[in-house]
């Protein structure tokens, strides 16, 4: 494989402290070196001047929707999302259909990605058919390279279960994320419960739903000795309740989504939706909480919860189903509601996005130090954009972020040193 040299671009990598002027130098697939100046013979120049470049982001909650429903999305157009946005590697979750519990699946889903753009990383569900009734395979999971489970789109009901599904998973080094939601508490709710759904007379989604199993799970983790990652933090109250536990000490971290920090339940209003997901777009105190938790560490890692659906699926805002996609769109968002308005650094953005996820899924990306995979994202900061539906790379066009005005758009994405999506 040719040798490249990436030049004069402003490297931002966290996990080597690097935010700098640089040169980075791609050999056979792998980092070299990073240095200001980089004389060494290439076979290729990629000219970055003005331009930023950062280890690929890393997207570890994303519905690829194969095998089951690629009406919606698939593994190939997914990762065409996932590069258009920076994103190099992501995690996929098991609510496909039949669910991601059997080595048919997961050969499946890896034969497919071996062409695919981006790379995929496996997620198992903690339960047979997510049906909450009996333990899958973890052995097996370990054995074929899944590197987490969850029942994700729905909650582990029953805590001895759960509690037996996080000793094991701790025993075959999988990552167990955590769906909180309890749906004795949702009932028929379909957005916050609030000022906004009352006035609507929609129903509501309480946070208690969250906020009790969240409790319930760091519980779990605390006794057990053993790590939960709570997915999609949304509430207040977990964020309160995954602070005071990490200063416990117990072996927790968690995720959150642009919507949360972006958005609150007043886009309800217009009954779009495209505005509907679980758990739902909060109130303003939520949203305080969540930026406040991304800056002080409570919440470790950004991510976008991408969940396609159809023009058809979301036609009805009272029958529609949750989900919004993001892949493209999140470190955007990020810029434009984060680092914009002073609340982070660029820097803190990428370790969100990119240095955090790789640490907790165990994964070899997150990082231009030499040796690593050269998988990145180089960014032109000046670019200013509107996010149009019909443009997006992604089968489905239910974005929360349409017709929002973003700036730094990606350029260009690498995958194990070699181009696989550039800017038209």
């Amino acid at each position: 494989m040719a040798n490249m040299l990436i030049r004069n671009g402003f490297v931002v990598d966290p996990s080597q402290s690097i935010c700098k002027p640089a040169d980075v130098l791609i050999e056979d697939g792998k980092i070299v070196k990073v240095e200001e100046k980089i004389t060494d013979h290439v076979d290729r120049v990629l000219e970055a001047k003005g331009l930023t470049v950062l280890p690929g982001l890393i997207d570890m909650h994303v519905h690829l929707r194969d095998p089951g429903f690629t009406d919606k999305e698939d593994i190939h157009t997914g990762c065409g999302a996932a590069v258009t946005g920076g994103v190099t590697s992501l995690l996929c979750m098991p609510n496909t259909k039949p669910a991601t519990d059997s080595e048919e699946v997961i050969d499946y889903i890896n034969d497919k990605a071996k062409s695919a753009r981006a790379k995929v990383y496996i997620c198992g569900a903690i339960t047979k058919g997510l049906s909450g009734e009996s333990l899958s395979d973890f052995s097996m999971y370990a054995k074929k390279g899944v590197r987490a489970v969850s029942d994700d789109g729905r909650p582990v009901q029953n805590e001895s279960m759960m509690e037996q599904a996080m000793i094991e998973a701790d025993k075959q080094g999988l990552l167990v994320t955590s769906h909180c939601e309890d749906l004795s508490i949702i009932k028929n709710g379909i957005i916050n419960k609030g000022k906004v759904s009352e006035e609507l007379c929609i129903p509501g989604m309480d946070r208690l739903s969250e906020d009790s199993i969240t409790e319930r799970e760091i519980n779990i983790a605390e006794r057990t000795g053993t790590h939960i990652h709570i997915a999609h933090v949304s509430t207040k109250g977990s964020v309160e309740l995954i602070r005071a536990a990490k200063k416990r000490g117990v072996k927790v971290t968690a995720e959150t989504c642009p919507h949360y920090f972006a958005y609150t339940d007043e886009k309800l209003r217009a009954k779009d939706a495209d505005f509907r997901m679980n758990p739902p777009l909060r109130e303003a105190e939520d949203v305080q909480a969540i930026i406040e938790g991304i800056k002080d560490g409570t919440i470790d890692c950004i991510v976008t919860d991408h969940a396609p659906h159809t023009k058809r699926d979301k036609a009805d805002f009272m029958k529609a189903p949750n989900g919004t996609v993001g892949l493209e769109t999140s470190l955007a968002a990020g810029i434009r509601f984060l680092v914009e308005p002073g609340i982070i650094s660029f820097e803190k953005l990428i370790e969100l996005m990119s240095t955090n996820p790789a640490k907790i899924l165990g994964i070899e990306a997150g990082s231009l130090k030499p040796g690593m995979p050269a998988d990145i994202a180089i960014i032109d900061p000046n670019i200013k954009w509107t996010v149009l539906p019909e443009r997006l790379a992604s089968k489905s066009k239910n974005t929360v972020f349409k017709f929002e005005r973003m700036q730094g758009r990606v350029r260009y994405t690498f995958v194990d040193g070699e181009i696989v999506y550039v800017m038209r």
